[in-house]
């Protein structure tokens, strides 16, 4: 079935909502309502949920000619009458026993199918406990990871782990759309000098470095310089590009896990440098040969320039030695 009505997005006004959005499908006469987790499928899938009704008079974020909405197996194929972000799809399936459904574009299925799996043996040889910002939204699960997971308040972002009660590592989350606001309010510098105050902390991205050179609100170059500036002001703060946000989330993974391992190797170290006896101080080298002709020499003493040193010369430069009269 089609029907060539707008596409509209608009607020929830469900304040309590995980899903902040509305998408109205012109699919049927009365068009079909989905609570959604974004405006538009850019860097991932997006999370929909059906939803009762349409509000009356809705606080509308979009509103796109449509060109064609079709219903083809288990998804719909929308087409958008503008020139970018025009095709997409509502895929309807299964997870975990229960229906889903997920907008996507091309582009975010084949980022959520890289062609790679990701290793489920332990970070740094050991179950991490990560922690997660109380603030942070939608947080990742590590449920492919050996790890567990516990909410707190972070000084310095998203994700980190702690010894002793102590955050020793930190990560911060961030889409594409995310860093692109990070830095055009100019947040970015004030967020990696935070960062920077930990032993180890990292900014992970879940897109490509080339996403960067296909914006079009912003200037590339201006993203670009940004990024530069930070790597060398902050040069203990790399920021990683890990294309996906599975990607990204099994980076951090094995980052946490290898700094919470630096951090216990060098803590050990410490322990083992404090336990290790002093030797007292070094007594001073024994003379040489040389050193004993040349002090003969000038002191007028004959000395043949090769051979022994005769035991009256070695006599005297002790006895000399002991007095303070050579080194």
């Amino acid at each position: 079935m089609e029907a060539l009505e707008d596409f509209v997005i608009a607020r929830n006004p469900d304040a309590d909502s995980t899903l902040p959005y509305l998408v109205r499908l012109p699919l049927t006469e009365d068009g079909i309502v989905l609570k959604v987790r974004d405006v538009w499928p850019k860097t991932a899938k997006v999370y929909c949920h059906p939803s009762t009704d349409w509000p009356r008079e809705p606080d509308v974020v979009e509103r796109v000619p449509v060109l064609s909405c079709v219903k083809r197996g288990a998804a719909i194929d929308l087409v958008l009458d503008r020139g970018r972000h025009s095709r997409s799809q509502f895929v309807f399936g299964k997870a975990r026993g229960r229906d889903v459904i997920f907008w996507q574009t091309a582009r975010t299925a084949r980022q959520a199918r890289p062609n790679v799996s990701v290793p489920n043996q332990r970070a740094a040889g050991q179950v991490l406990e990560i922690l997660i910002d109380t603030y942070e939204q939608y947080p990742w699960k590590f449920s492919a990871q050996q790890a567990t997971t516990r909410r707190q308040p972070l000084t310095a972002g998203d994700y980190a782990v702690s010894h002793d009660g102590a955050v020793v590592a930190s990560v911060e989350r961030k889409s594409l759309t995310d860093l692109v606001s990070t830095i055009t309010s100019g947040k970015l510098r004030y967020l990696l000098a935070a960062l920077a105050e930990l032993p180890s902390a990292a900014l992970v991205v879940e897109d490509r470095y080339s996403s960067i050179f296909k914006l079009t609100r912003v200037r590339p170059a201006v993203i670009a310089e940004s990024l530069g500036e930070a790597h060398v002001r902050f040069p203990n703060v790399p920021v990683m590009f890990c294309e996906t946000r599975l990607l990204a989330q099994e980076w951090t993974y094995r980052f946490l896990g290898a700094a919470l391992a630096h951090h216990l190797d060098h803590q050990v170290s410490d322990q083992l440098f404090d336990l290790l006896p002093t030797a007292g101080p070094l007594s001073p080298a024994p003379p040489t040969p040389a050193q004993m002709r040349a002090w003969a020499q000038a002191n007028g003493l004959e000395i043949s320039p090769k051979g022994r040193i005769p035991s009256s010369v070695v006599a005297a430069f002790e006895a000399s030695r002991s007095a303070g009269g050579t080194s």
